[in-house]
């Protein structure tokens, strides 16, 4: 089986939260940004690339929350399973351009509505786990977002 890095671009404003999908390439469905990491990338430089590549955002790797699950990919008309270990990634900052801005659109929904945007079982799943962990992120999230905005200007 093979094995690949992704991220649940996310922001959270008082309690709520909100989910960032992209479009597939092939059908245009509404997925989480995934991919293949490159030789001698680590799991946090993949995502964080996956991230910006494919949904133009850049933000915290929540990094000791990992989500591993199977996703079906389809290649060449046959289904296959796929392990992808997914990090939450509070977004920091979102771009107009992006590497693939062209061949992807963006969607945020909040968290209560996320299940009505992706139709896709594995994906659902992510997002069952994710609600499942909404406590511990929004700790996670709050405390970075504290520490980001306790810095100098500068040093962002």
């Amino acid at each position: 089986m093979d094995h690949k890095v992704g991220v649940i671009p996310f922001d959270i404003k008082g309690d709520r939260i909100a989910i960032m999908f992209v479009t597939s390439q092939g059908r245009g469905r509404w997925i989480l940004p995934k991919g293949n990491l490159k030789n001698g990338e680590t799991a946090k430089k993949g995502c964080s690339r996956e991230a910006f590549e494919e949904a133009g955002v850049e933000g915290s790797l929540l990094s000791k929350i990992p989500m591993t699950l199977p996703i079906s990919k389809s290649e060449n008309g046959k289904t296959k399973a796929v392990a992808v270990t997914y990090y939450p990634m509070l977004v920091e900052k979102q771009f107009d351009e992006w590497p693939e801005s062209s061949k992807r659109q963006r969607h945020w929904a909040t968290l209560e509505d996320a299940q009505k945007v992706t139709d896709r079982e594995d994906f659902l799943k992510v997002i069952q786990l994710f609600t499942d962990l909404k406590p511990l992120i929004l700790d996670i999230a709050e405390r970075k977002k504290e520490k980001r905005q306790a810095q100098p200007t500068q040093a962002r």
